[in-house]
């Protein structure tokens, strides 16, 4: 068939048209969105964090949140991030290991607030933190321009001392724990590294130190050796055991690595503010990890615990909070108690084998969270009075969506219990939306010892906790409805 000259451009018009078509369909990008939540809340603040979710097909390079705070409120503290503040409004860009964002990934960073206003106004890369366009013509994948600002570096050009250090050997590691210095990275490679491994270096809220590495980056310290203090603080010449240890090193973040064959895990000490972020405990003598002297303000999340109490059951805890009035002697350097108040007990596994309590909240620390953890309770010891997955003598905690099971072999009493060793501890704490299983062997999911010794600050059980496998019930005392 013979086409005429006068539908030539015409068909040629629409010939452009097919072959750009697909020229126009979307590139990968990304997508962040910033969920505000709200932790524990004492009188005068509150603790909280915000998860950087990337909805989109591309990584994200970056990020930043903004918000304002209502007058009479302001941020008091943060960490995994870089902050700074102008007056009500808060800004929060990316520290130097968590700035990429994978398509369907998160990350999260954390603050605490002095006064009872939450944020408003709040963006992420300038663009709503629910998602949405941004406000102004700027790609929503990339971080608007910082303010100026005299005390904290761009987030987009990495601090002067930001340094990082790759080590392979434990010799190299304990030089550079030794030598760290703030905003720096130590970075471990796959190996066993055996030693003492002692952090004395303050960071800071801006630069904070890290050690990282993957899982087959294996610390172990299987034996002290030396003699040291009746009350540890580091000394020359003494191995305490410890699989890795802060003492007066605030602003540490211990991220990724394995700590394992140790007399204790990880030991935090004058330490406020020490992130442990997906760490593997095992196999450690007594305790896996411990917050202690007063080192409050501290998060252990996503991180692993089983098989401790190896050498003394009655000792082998997964997370310790505090100290035993008994030892404040030694440990309670604030006022004479342990107030490592504020540390958050996020999204673990917590079990099989720990022979003590999953975690033991001592009295005299307030205010922490116990959110999203899974405990195992098979092989529970029994010895010192450790039956239970928590034991709370910590006043204002919040236990929140928390799973737990027992089975045999071990000793079991219930899942939760309080105690009151001093006046006000053990009280005003509250539990919500946890999963309970006691295996046909505990009494109670939630086993409140006294209300006469909580007068007017009782603890509360709300319905919204399920139990299985019960011998008793849900709880010793009436629950609240919610």
């Amino acid at each position: 068939m013979r086409i005429s000259r006068t539908l030539l451009p015409a068909l040629t018009a629409g010939a452009a048209v097919l072959l750009i078509a697909p020229l126009t369909a979307s590139a990968a990008a990304a997508s962040l969105t910033a969920a505000f939540t709200q932790g524990s809340v004492w009188s005068s603040g509150y603790g909280a964090e915000f998860a950087v979710t990337n909805r989109g097909d591309a990584a994200a390079s970056g990020w930043v949140v903004e918000f304002d705070l209502p007058a009479g409120s302001t941020v008091s503290s943060s960490w995994d991030s870089t902050r700074t503040s102008a007056g009500q409004h808060h800004r929060f860009a990316n520290a130097s290991w968590n700035g990429t964002v994978a398509a369907g990934a998160a990350v999260r960073f954390g603050f605490n607030v002095s006064g009872t206003g939450v944020p408003a106004n709040c963006t992420v890369n300038g663009a709503p933190c629910a998602g949405g366009p941004a406000p102004s013509p700027s790609s929503p994948s990339s971080p608007p321009s910082p303010p100026p600002s005299s005390s904290s570096p761009s987030p987009s050009v990495p601090p002067s001392n930001g340094s990082i250090v790759d080590v392979s050997t434990a010799a190299q590691l304990q030089a550079a724990v030794a030598g760290a210095r703030p905003g720096q990275t130590i970075r471990l490679a796959p190996g066993t590294y055996d030693g003492s491994f002692i952090g004395t270096t303050p960071g800071t809220a801006t630069a904070p130190i890290t050690v990282t590495g993957p899982r087959t980056a294996i610390l172990t310290n299987p034996a002290s050796a030396g003699s040291g203090p009746s009350c540890p603080v580091p000394t020359p010449g003494w191995d305490p055991g410890y699989g890795f240890w802060l003492a007066g090193a605030p602003y540490w973040r211990l991220s990724g690595f394995t700590v394992a064959d140790a007399k204790k895990g990880v030991v935090v000490d004058d330490s406020p503010h020490v992130t442990l972020d997906n760490l593997y405990v095992h196999h450690i003598g007594d305790e896996g990890v411990h917050f202690r002297r007063s080192s409050s303000d501290g998060v252990i999340r996503d991180s692993t615990i089983e098989y401790t109490g190896t050498a003394q059951p009655a000792y082998g805890e997964g997370v310790y909070l505090g100290s035993a009035n008994s030892n404040w002697a030694c440990h309670g350097t604030s006022g004479g108690v342990d107030r490592s108040d504020r540390v958050q007990v996020l999204d673990n596994h917590i079990g099989p084998y720990v022979a003590a309590e999953h975690i033991d909240v001592k009295e005299g620390t307030v205010d922490g969270v116990i959110r999203g953890n899974t405990f195992d309770g098979r092989g529970i010891a029994g010895q010192n009075s450790a039956d239970s997955w928590v034991d709370m003598k910590g006043t204002g905690y919040l236990v929140q969506g928390n799973t737990g099971t027992f089975s045999a072999p071990g000793t079991f009493a219930n899942g939760y219990e309080t105690h009151n060793p001093v006046a006000g501890s053990g009280c005003g704490n509250v539990w919500r939306d946890n999963v309970s299983d006691l295996g046909g062997t505990g009494r109670y999911a939630i086993n409140v010892t006294s209300t006469s010794k909580c007068a007017g600050n009782l603890n509360v059980v709300y319905t919204s906790n399920r139990v299985t496998n019960a011998t008793g019930g849900l709880t010793n005392i009436t629950p609240t409805t919610g």
